[in-house]
């Protein structure tokens, strides 16, 4: 089954009762999951960072990062409440972590058991492998990246799952760990990858939604997408190609001032996007095959059989003046036309009658 991860980030604004609506949105949309964005603006960014230019165009300020990320954290305290709400409503709590600090207290304070690492963060490889050295599950978004960036933070990754024994971490032990059989399963059974396209809108000609099928014959692990592009339509194709996860920003009113909300589903289209992506996944059945239970009363419908074309007597020779082929199906099949051609007619037949022996 797809997992749909309702993606809130910072589009609550840094105020406690959007948060919670954002959870209800989620929930109420069928979302598996909501996401929020876990970090301390001051263990993320300098204080003259400047924004990228969609947040300026979005937020329709100009300011910097920090002050910005600044009003857009949520304390820890109401984290924890954020968890508690979501295991009432049976929605699954994650939040992606942009600082070290910020990762401690979602796995050892909230007990997380996944992660999720940004694809800004695909390059750091100490923080990489402080996610990895968790041992959660760990979902990886690869916006921006080269393959070799991949393999290269997947190295990381499964050096972090494998290193039992603590050895020193060094590009020579990320390499043996990604080539060791252990490293190769820790990370089939840790990992998830998913494409990205990291602009907000990203533009539907830049989606490259096959990359999908490109990361998973190159690393052969569970991919899934990311999506930043305008409505509905490229999460629901992704899940089509065989996306086994799908991300999707959300906000309550896409008019709410902030650097995320106009790149964001409103709870009704999250909705239309999650209905869809369901009725796509039961539309790509098992693969097999075969008549299906409701096309069975069709088939005598649908299909013809050999028909007299004329009235034909007991002893007649059927040929070609005298065999012809219509609907319905319930006589012979018309794949045994040339057969029947030469042989003598055991009864009677009137013309239209269904040829059955």
């Amino acid at each position: 089954m797809v997992k749909i991860i309702a993606e809130a980030g910072v589009n609550h604004n840094g105020r406690e009762d959007l948060a919670y609506k954002l959870i209800d949105a989620a929930h109420a949309a069928g979302a598996d999951v909501v996401k929020f964005q876990t970090f301390k603006a001051k263990n993320l960014v300098t204080k003259d960072a400047q924004q990228a230019e969609y947040q300026k165009q979005n937020s329709g300020m100009t300011e910097s990062q920090f002050d910005m990320l600044s009003r857009l954290e949520l304390n820890y305290d109401l984290h924890k409440l954020l968890v508690a709400y979501c295991q009432n409503l049976g929605i699954e709590f994650l939040s992606t972590a942009f600082d070290k600090e910020s990762l401690a207290f979602l796995v050892n304070d909230l007990e997380l058991k996944t992660l999720k690492i940004p694809s800004g963060e695909l390059t750091n490889a100490p923080f990489v492998l402080e996610h990895a050295a968790t041992g959660c599950d760990l979902i990886v978004s690869t916006g921006m990246a080269s393959l070799a960036e991949i393999e290269s933070a997947l190295a990381v990754i499964a050096f972090g799952l494998t290193n039992k024994h603590h050895s020193e971490p060094s590009e020579q032990a990320f390499l043996e760990a990604y080539n060791s059989a252990a490293g190769q399963n820790a990370l089939k059974r840790k990992v998830t990858l998913l494409h990205c396209t990291t602009e907000y809108p990203a533009p539907i000609d830049e989606i490259n939604l096959n990359a999908m099928t490109t990361l998973e014959s190159a690393f052969k692990l569970t991919t899934g997408y990311s999506d930043h592009s305008a409505g509905i339509t490229i999460p629901i194709a992704a899940t089509a190609l065989g996306a086994q996860l799908i991300e999707k920003h959300f906000t309550l009113d896409k008019s709410m001032q902030g650097p995320d909300h106009k790149a964001s589903l409103e709870p009704d289209e999250l909705g239309a996007m999650v209905r869809a992506i369901r009725d796509v996944e039961r539309a790509l059945g098992n693969g097999i095959k075969g008549p299906q239970p409701s096309e069975m009363k069709n088939k005598s419908i649908a299909r013809k059989s050999l028909v007299a074309a004329k009235h034909i007597k007991a002893g007649d020779v059927f040929n070609e003046s005298n065999l012809t082929i219509k609907r319905p199906g319930a006589g012979l099949s018309p794949s045994s036309y040339w057969s029947q051609l030469g042989r003598v007619s055991q009864q009677d037949y009137a013309e239209g009658d269904l040829i059955n022996a």
